[in-house]
């Protein structure tokens, strides 16, 4: 097989220990789906600049150029990508909507190549498709074979493998299997991140992908049941690379119940992160830390400093990307409390006071910005 760059010949277990990556998501290509009654097909096709959009140019440039970060996890609706009605009546697979995919392109290549970030391509969708009105819960569960509506993994290999070929050749993209599976058995999760993953690499794609686990890939869960299910440590270590580009990704909130839903913080990340290190250790894998985030207050701020301590301390991470701005929110808070906000710069808070990108992410985060990051070269595992 031949791929548009040099094979990547280093294992995953001589990797460099330096955090790689550090940067912000780009939430809002998923917005304007929601429906109070479930109703399939809700907000779709959608319209862009109003009802969903991907990236504000001139808040990346602030980013960039001011904040010095290199990494933006852009989201997306699989839905949009590959509406419902398209194949044989599932949709996901080869076919895409040209439209939605060119403005998708638009802000992938603004981020890489003219900003000389990179961008973590991110399909949020719960590794569900078909019904997001009321996401994380709604949809059909890929690959679920007892469910006649369900895409397979067969079409999610199928959807990869044309989304990869159309960025195979942009060294500066990652490729994020997907946003936080959940309720479902925990070897579909294996099976369905397999499918992508040959589907990437046999489309000549040589660059880094990020593989979730089950329970929405929570970092502090890793080793445990989740849902009913197996733990994503008793599988995830079975997956196989040929190319050995493929980290794990983890999410980890730091408030009570790990949902990202609460103002204060009281789950230290060093604590909870400590059983998914070993797991890491044990099986020579490397991961990213793909959403974090906390409240606007003082707790919160020394909570978010140690984890990203944390994370620079230990040798298996290799990235943290914040949770999140976006061109859309408005006053709405990202995570962690109402009154919280949102990383956009230049935003309030519900309260007419600043948002999270002056409060958070400047007494928090900011200080924690590697000076040394991945600038250069195709997205993998080594500086």
């Amino acid at each position: 097989m031949l791929y548009k760059f040099a094979a990547l010949s280093s294992l995953v277990a001589t990797a460099s220990s330096k955090i790689l990556y550090a940067g912000v998501s780009e939430s809002g290509g998923e917005f304007g789906v929601y429906s109070n009654t479930a109703t399939p097909g809700t907000g779709l096709p959608g319209r862009f600049g109003v009802d969903y959009a991907f990236i504000n140019k001139t808040t990346v440039d602030i980013f960039v150029d001011q904040e010095k970060i290199n990494i933006f996890r852009i989201t997306f609706l699989m839905e949009r990508m590959c509406p419902v009605n398209f194949a044989t009546g599932k949709g996901l697979g080869s076919k895409f909507n040209e439209t939605y995919f060119s403005e998708y392109a638009d802000a992938v290549n603004y981020v890489t190549n003219v900003k000389g970030a990179y961008a973590l391509i991110d399909p949020h969708n719960y590794m569900r498709y078909n019904d997001p009105s009321q996401q994380p819960g709604t949809g059909s569960v890929i690959g679920n074979t007892t469910d006649p509506r369900a895409a397979t993994s067969a079409d999610f290999k199928a959807f990869w493998n044309e989304l990869a070929s159309r960025f195979r050749t942009n060294p500066r993209v990652v490729f994020g299997i997907q946003n936080e599976p959940h309720d479902m058995p925990t070897s579909l999760v294996l099976q369905n991140d397999q499918y992508a993953i040959d589907g990437i690499r046999e489309a000549g794609a040589p660059q880094l992908i990020l593989a979730p686990g089950n329970g929405y890939t929570g970092g502090h869960s890793w080793t445990q049941a989740s849902q009913g299910d197996a733990p994503s440590s008793e599988y995830l270590y079975k997956l196989v690379d040929p190319l050995k580009n493929t980290a794990i990704e983890v999410h980890e909130y730091l408030d009570v119940d790990f949902s990202g839903g609460h103002a204060n913080c009281t789950s230290p990340g060093p604590t909870y992160l400590a059983n998914l290190t070993s797991w890491l250790q044990q099986h020579n894998l490397k991961a990213v830390v793909g959403e974090f985030g906390g409240g606007a207050n003082q707790n919160c701020y020394q909570y978010i400093d140690d984890l990203l301590t944390y994370l620079a301390d230990n040798d298996e991470y290799v990235g943290w990307i914040a949770w999140a701005a976006g061109p859309i929110w408005g006053t709405s808070s990202a995570c962690c409390g109402q009154d919280t906000g949102n990383l956009e710069p230049n935003t309030l808070n519900d309260l007419g006071q600043p948002g999270a990108f002056d409060t958070v992410w400047k007494n928090a985060i900011h200080p924690n910005i590697p000076k040394v990051l991945k600038r250069s070269g195709v997205s993998s595992l080594t500086l």
